[in-house]
């Protein structure tokens, strides 16, 4: 460093100046106190040397501060003096150096008052002191506050004026060194500022540009027909995040991306519809626990949920805005389902309406094939009711959406309290009541299914089955779930509205293969079953009022099971046999 370099060139000035004068040491044991000595002016060659050295130290150091203090430290090195006080001009003004130390008041005060010029200077204690402007090209750079015990010799006023002129050169340089230092960071900054202005440019054009980009691929998503999952598809791609559509009771519709739950949460109404409401006072997608969730709503209808599974806080605006689009195009397609689903609702329920009532075959199915039903296969009626909805048009969507998503084909109306199916298939036992079940989120709902319809006119007597069917469920222990007509039994036949019909068909259903094999083969198989009830099951009492051999009688009972399928020893099927019996008897008349 610097400093080092001059400290060492005054060692062995120092060593000189403190050693002991010789033939001293034996009279001063003990010496006494006086005031300190001046500085010994060095040689003049010698302080010329000195002063160049310093000079170098001085033009190598780039910092005002140091300069300044080098100089201050090494003062002696022009003479008898000491550096009473350093100032530096800092913005305009005079600072006192970083020497430190207590400044005199008087010092300081006919510094500002000398106003750049050099002059003297009293300081209290010292007989000589001046001050001495440190000058340069740019104006004044600071003052040099310098005292002596002694008047200066010429020689060294002119060592003191080198040196004040040296110091002032280095702070020249240092001066300029730091302005061009400013001056680059200044340009540094404002490149700085432009390139950020470019870089801002841009960004707004790319942000221009994606937002065209995904307004133009979401509106040729929404052009191509993919429906939901093409929409959720290009979500995804543009976001790498997981996609997916919910309807508004939080069943999922379609989902593209990976980590898809398997089997999907079962939504709770409950916290549903607090979620809905949450989103809907936002303006945007709202952030829940790790979905970025935004509503699907047309014209201010509920249709659905778009979200983003977003588990690590990903998203940032770019996301945000290929939601926003993504979730405009699913308002257009979903609303465009919508009123396709209404006209569909509309010609089915028609239909629908004139079949239950009763109607033309031919126009009947001209209309069927116009919606793309087949009426000429043998259907079923299906009655659907639920305890917590009422059967308006969103229900009938609903429950057509539970028959599709179970592989039902259908033709649907809503009525008063229920909604009627006209199905091309015999019903799952469970399948419609669960899926169904998991459309509304409650279980409390029953189903009733008709017999077997294989022509259109009995289709209005069809319905009632399906109405007696669902009526038995509602006032049976197990209120919901689902019941077939044709597993009803004796139920079909008590109650009220109930005709010769139905007791011909109940009749027929467990005699019926009996009544063919009598009629066939001029047997008494249902003759000998009635009076078998009618005797109380007693074996001897039967064969006697039938006439025959009680081993006869065995040969007969058994070939009844073999021929109906019905065991006697069955508490229902025994039940059901002796009522249709005593139907065929009494209500029917008999054989023929």
């Amino acid at each position: 460093m610097a400093s080092s370099r001059v400290h060492n060139l005054y060692r062995r000035r120092s060593d000189r100046e403190g050693s002991v004068p010789r033939g001293s040491a034996g009279r001063q044991s003990t010496p006494a106190r006086r005031e300190p000595s001046p500085p010994v002016p060095p040689p003049a060659g010698h302080a010329l040397h000195e002063l160049m050295v310093l000079s170098n130290a001085l033009l190598d150091t780039r910092d005002e501060g140091e300069i300044l203090r080098l100089a201050m430290d090494h003062i002696a090195a022009a003479g008898p003096y000491s550096a009473e006080a350093g100032f530096l001009r800092v913005d305009g003004d005079l600072v006192p150096g970083p020497r430190g130390g207590q400044i005199h008041a008087a010092v300081d005060r006919r510094v500002r008052e000398l106003a750049g010029q050099d002059g003297p200077v009293t300081v209290p204690g010292w007989p000589w002191g001046r001050a001495l402007g440190l000058r340069g090209l740019e104006g004044l750079h600071g003052y040099l506050v310098v005292t002596s015990r002694s008047r200066p010799t010429e020689a060294e006023r002119s060592l003191l004026a080198t040196l004040v002129r040296h110091t002032a050169a280095a702070l020249s340089v240092a001066f300029t060194d730091r302005r061009h230092r400013e001056d680059a960071l200044e340009l540094h900054g404002l490149r700085e500022e432009r390139t950020a202005l470019q870089r801002q440019l841009i960004s707004v054009v790319a942000e221009l540009g994606y937002q065209r980009a995904v307004h133009a691929l979401m509106a040729d998503v929404a052009a191509s027909g993919g429906g939901e999952e093409a929409i959720t598809r290009a979500l995804h791609e543009l976001t790498g995040l997981p996609a997916l559509v919910e309807d508004r009771f939080g069943r999922l519709r379609s989902w593209t991306g990976p980590r898809r739950p398997d089997p999907y949460p079962e939504p709770d109404p409950v916290r549903q519809n607090e979620m809905l409401h949450a989103v809907a006072r936002e303006v945007g997608p709202v952030r829940i626990k790790d979905r970025l969730i935004t509503l699907v709503r047309p014209h201010g209808e509920m249709l659905g949920v778009l979200a983003l599974v977003d588990a690590r806080g990903e998203a940032d605006e770019h996301t945000v805005l290929a939601l926003e689009h993504a979730a405009a195009s699913l308002a257009l397609e979903l609303a465009h389902l919508r009123n396709l689903a209404e006209v569909e609702l509309r010609l089915h329920r028609e239909l629908v309406d004139d079949l239950l009532a009763g109607t033309d075959e031919a126009s009947a199915y001209a209309r069927s094939e116009a919606v793309g039903h087949d009426l000429h296969r043998s259907h079923y009626i299906v009655v659907v009711q639920w305890s917590n909805r009422t059967a308006d048009d969103s229900f009938a969507h609903t429950v057509g959406r539970a028959a599709s998503a179970v592989g039902m084909r259908s033709l649907l109306t809503p009525r008063s309290d229920h909604v009627v199916l006209v199905a091309d298939d015999r019903p799952h036992a469970r399948a419609l009541y669960e899926a169904l079940a998991r459309e509304t989120g409650t279980r409390s709902g029953t189903i009733g299914v008709s017999a077997p319809c294989d022509s259109l006119d009995d289709i209005p007597h069809h319905y009632e089955e399906a109405q007696r069917a669902l009526e038995v469920r509602r006032h049976s222990r197990e209120r919901y779930g689902t019941t077939f007509f044709d597993e009803l039994g004796l139920y079909r036949i008590l109650g009220p509205g109930n005709g010769y019909r139905e007791l011909e068909t109940f009749v027929h259903e467990w005699l019926g293969q009996l009544i063919d094999y009598d009629s066939r083969h001029h047997a008494a198989m249902v003759e000998t079953l009635s009076r078998y009830f009618d005797c109380g099951g007693n074996y001897d009492e039967t064969a006697e009022s039938l006439a025959i051999h009680r081993s006869t009688l065995r040969y007969r009972l058994q070939r009844i099971r073999d021929i109906s399928g019905n065991d006697l020893a069955n508490v229902e099927d025994r039940l059901n046999l002796q009522v249709a019996t005593r139907v065929w008897t009494i209500v029917l008349g008999g054989p023929g």
